[in-house]
């Protein structure tokens, strides 16, 4: 069975054996697919994503060869005459005919939901290694090797920020645990990555108080009001700002910080 990734690197393989298209232009239109597995892609949006506003005047049966491609890619990994029913001709368009478990994204999507719903449920140690088995999908941002047109683009942007909600969901999991100290470091280097980050900065002074570092907690919200001062000449939100007196007043029920802001 073909397996299909496009969580990090655009990869193909069937067993342990690599069989990835090398064309650039033949993984731009895998990768099309591949985001919209099991539904028709046009012709027509496949030259948007090859050529933009100025298609070639080959464009048509040139798309069509790169469709040829990939089923002769396919071809040695199929049974006799799967290959067209795989990558099947539907009407003016092409669709990729995927079974559940031949397909990253798929699984990655099903473990996130699975994860989210377990939260909501109120168990965070289910939550947690549904969200960590999700994340672990991914070996790098999606499609990292394949250049991307408008189509795709906005497909891998849909993609990180779903993959960034996975991470929230996550650390609030290892909150809802105590695992706060373990928390501090990932969401400093977080913060390195995303300083504007508010939900990251509430998540940082909740996790140092929750481990016994209030003054440390207290230095963290003064770095991001000065943060948000210079950058933007704005204040920490409502909800940073109770958060901050909350601190300040020694609160020791942490209870419902954990998910909230």
């Amino acid at each position: 069975m073909l397996d299909f990734h496009i969580l990090g690197r655009l990869k193909v393989t069937n067993d342990l054996t690599d069989c990835t298209p090398t064309a650039p232009m033949v993984r731009r239109v895998l990768a099309q697919l591949l985001l919209c597995a099991n539904n028709i892609v046009t012709l027509d949006a496949i030259i948007d994503e090859l050529w933009g506003d100025k298609p070639p005047k080959s464009a048509v049966p040139t798309a069509q060869t790169y469709i040829y491609q990939l089923r002769r890619q396919f071809e040695p990994w199929l049974p006799n005459g799967k290959a067209e029913q795989v990558l099947a001709t539907c009407g003016t368009g092409y669709v990729l005919q995927l079974n559940p478990g031949q397909l990253d994204l798929e699984a990655y999507l099903r473990l996130a939901e699975q994860g989210h719903l377990a939260l909501a449920a109120g168990d965070p140690a289910a939550a947690r290694q549904l969200l960590w088995q999700a994340l672990d999908l991914w070996s790098g941002p999606a499609l990292a090797d394949v250049t991307a047109g408008p189509s795709i683009q906005a497909h891998i942007v849909h993609l990180s920020e779903q993959r960034a909600h996975t991470v929230e969901l996550r650390i609030q999991a290892d909150a809802m645990l105590g695992r706060h100290r373990e928390l501090v470091g990932e969401l400093k280097a977080m913060l390195m990555a995303d300083p504007l980050n508010e939900w990251c900065h509430a998540q940082l002074i909740k996790a140092l108080a929750c481990s016994g570092r209030r003054n440390e907690s207290l230095v963290a919200y003064q770095r991001l009001r000065k943060t948000l001062s210079t950058e933007l000449g704005l204040e920490p939100s409502e909800v940073l700002q109770e958060l901050h007196q909350d601190v300040l007043a020694g609160r020791d029920s942490w209870s419902d910080w954990r998910t909230s802001a």
